[in-house]
C-alpha cells in the first residue's frame, strides 16, 4: 500500500464541496435520465399496440441491432461501446416486458 499525502483540512472541505457538486449535478441528471426513458417507455407502449394491430410479433431482432448500432455510434465516451451496448439491452428489455404486460392484459380482458 502507498502512502497518500495529508491533505490539510482546508484542501479536505474543498475536496468536500467538489464531490457534492458534482453529486449534486449526477442528481440532476438522474431525474432528466428517469424522464427521457419514461418518454421512451410511453412510445415503446404505443408501438407495441400499433404491432398488435398488425398481428406482429414483440421482439424484432433487426430493429434490436439497428437501435444498438445507432447508440454506440452516437456515444462520444467515457463509457465504451460495450458499456452503452448493455445498457441499452436493458432498455430495450424492458420496454419488450412491458409491451408484452400490455398484449397479456388485453387478453385477458378479451379485445
Amino acid at each position: 500500500m502507498t502512502d497518500k499525502p495529508q491533505r490539510s483540512g482546508d484542501e479536505r472541505d474543498a475536496v468536500a464541496r467538489r464531490m457534492e457538486h458534482c453529486r449534486k449535478q449526477i442528481d440532476a441528471l438522474d431525474e432528466r435520465l428517469v424522464a427521457l426513458l419514461n418518454e421512451r417507455a410511453a412510445h415503446a407502449l404505443e408501438i407495441g399496440r400499433l404491432k398488435e394491430s398488425l398481428d406482429l410479433e414483440i421482439y424484432q431482432p433487426q430493429r434490436e441491432v439497428v437501435v444498438l448500432k445507432q447508440v454506440r455510434s452516437a456515444s462520444r465516451g467515457p463509457l465504451d461501446a460495450g458499456a452503452i451496448s448493455r445498457i441499452f439491452e436493458r432498455i430495450i428489455d424492458e420496454n419488450r416486458r412491458m409491451e408484452r404486460v400490455l398484449k397479456e392484459k388485453k387478453a385477458r380482458e378479451g379485445q
